[in-house]
């Protein structure tokens, strides 16, 4: 008897093996679905902070606010002034200035750039005349002494000398200065 119940055990049952991969494809295409569905919800939220800001910039006040009483004071919109632009021009000299300062032997490495709001053709006798513009700028940067360089202030009154002095010698070779701020895109004292 207990050979017959043996070998009743070791013949292989075929649908078992069937059931198993059905099993497995089920769920497989649960865990798929399961990672779409959350993936949506993730990534498709829809009460992202971006539609939120959409949905208030797009909203109307009059839809919003209550009705006002029309005896209360109404806000009225400010004008808004309008004013002239213009564009601002700049140059910017190729090499920088270095020069010496006044009772000093420390040196002043200086990079130059030239603004004006009028038409390019200041900026075209800034260039055609940078040589007498450099010597002139380099005139009046050898008047400074370290310790008037050492702050703002300083720097500032410099620009403005600079500013006066380009103007003034454009003034006098093509009859018009307009130059309006003087930069220092570079300043080393070394």
């Amino acid at each position: 008897m207990t050979d017959a119940s043996a070998s009743l055990d070791t013949k292989p049952r075929r649908g078992r093996g069937l059931l198993r991969a059905l099993v497995f494809l089920l769920l497989g295409a649960f865990l798929l679905a399961a990672g779409f569905g959350a993936g949506y919800f993730y990534f498709a939220n829809p009460l992202s902070p971006a539609k939120d800001v959409l949905r208030l910039i797009e909203r109307t006040p009059e839809a919003d606010e209550p009705a006002a009483d029309p005896d209360a004071p109404q806000k009225v919109p400010r004008p808004t002034p309008e004013r002239e632009s213009f564009v601002t021009s700049y140059y910017q000299f190729k090499e920088p200035l270095t020069t010496n300062l006044r009772a000093s032997r420390r040196l002043l490495q200086a990079g130059i750039g030239l603004s004006t709001q009028y038409d390019q053709k200041v900026m075209d006798n800034v260039a055609r005349n940078e040589v007498a513009l450099r010597s002139d700028m380099l005139a009046i940067v050898g008047t400074f002494s370290e310790e008037e360089l050492q702050d703002k202030a300083g720097r500032d009154r410099l620009a403005e000398a600079l500013r006066g002095a380009v103007n003034a010698r454009l003034q006098q070779l093509e009859g018009f200065g307009g130059i309006e701020a003087v930069f220092f895109p570079s300043f080393i004292l070394q």
